[in-house]
């Protein structure tokens, strides 16, 4: 999640364990404590841009470091908070907090690596997305009213949204994969594999990829409310980049390696850009659901495969776009 709703649901966490007297430092020590975990955004190498996105929600994400990570935000902590909290209470608040990190984005649409080093598997569950002002705003006025009045039935209520926020992301993604499965049916295909993921900001539009016959389908499917129908935005299809078919004469390289690395953060999905043909990206995500151009991507230089490969970003927020996309939100037609 972006660190403003981490920084509360981590605040809201730790001041369940306190007292009225403790309430606001274990609510400072809890945001502050749940957001640390997030700065392994900025462990880069200028030599190898994979790095990055390799070590992002890695092991300053997993359950099994939040022992570490609660030591690590207690001592940086300790000396603001020294006259507030003794160090075990402050180390109390820190674990508490910190332990929600991990989780919380494992709920989202990217993956988390929540029992590194055990697994290396990424979690996704893809839930919430992973900017959500409903969830976030609301998450606000509560833990900002309740940090003002030490009011602990607040702090209650805050954590009770979140619960019913994910509960109805739950019910959401699984109406999204029925029609989305659907839709596969009746298009006369064998789904090999499917992942259904939020859109930006809302649970009610959501993006379907699935693979078929060696190809990769994406749409755009709006659940509403109260319907147990579905609006269907019908999307771009491509044919699946398979490193080892595309490639075969570079195995060995580092580009080949770097390949390699980028599909297994991708599960596979990759596909061409459409536009250029050089550019490997990750068919999961994209500005618009029913869209192919990915919205990250790896560029691959076949006449230098001993250097690593570029990591690139392809944002579109044209005004185009964005009319599109709120369109499918309020379920109308588009052109």
């Amino acid at each position: 999640m972006d660190p403003l709703t981490q920084g509360l649901v981590g605040a809201a966490a730790a001041t369940i364990a306190a007292d009225e007297k403790k309430y606001r430092p274990a609510a400072i020590t809890g945001f502050i404590s749940a957001t640390l975990a997030d700065l392994d955004f900025f462990i880069q190498s200028s030599s190898d841009p994979l790095l990055n996105i390799e070590l992002h929600r890695h092991f300053t994400h997993s359950l099994f470091f939040v022992p570490a990570g609660a030591l690590i935000a207690a001592g940086l902590l300790f000396w603001f908070m020294r006259r507030h909290l003794t160090f075990r209470e402050l180390y109390l608040f820190s674990f508490i907090s910190y332990a929600t990190a991990g989780l919380l984005d494992a709920f989202t649409s990217y993956g988390t690596m929540l029992l590194w080093p055990l697994s290396d598997t990424r979690f996704a569950w893809n839930l919430i997305s992973v900017v959500d002002p409903v969830l976030t705003l609301v998450l606000l006025g509560l833990i900002g009213f309740s940090f003002f009045k030490k009011n602990l039935l607040i702090t209650k209520l805050a954590i009770g949204w979140i619960g019913l926020y994910l509960l109805f992301g739950f019910f959401q993604h699984e109406r999204a994969t029925h029609f989305a499965e659907r839709l596969a049916v009746a298009r006369g295909h064998l789904v090999e594999r499917i992942v259904v993921k939020p859109t930006i900001g809302n649970l009610l539009v959501w993006r379907s990829t699935y693979e078929t016959d060696g190809r990769f389908y994406a749409d755009g499917v709006r659940v509403g409310f109260s319907s147990w129908e579905a609006k269907i935005y019908r999307g771009e299809s491509a044919q699946r980049f398979i490193p080892g078919k595309e490639l075969d004469m570079l195995q060995g390289s580092t580009l080949y390696r770097d390949v390699l690395r980028f599909s297994k953060l991708s599960e596979g999905y990759l596909v061409k850009h459409p536009g250029k043909e050089n550019i490997i990206g990750d068919a999961r995500y994209s500005m618009l659901p029913t869209l192919l151009t990915p919205l990250w991507g790896i560029k691959v230089d076949r006449a230098e495969p001993e250097r690593h490969v570029e990591f690139l970003y392809f944002r579109d927020a044209s005004a185009e776009v964005r009319e599109k996309f709120t369109k499918m939100i309020f379920g109308k037609e588009i052109k």
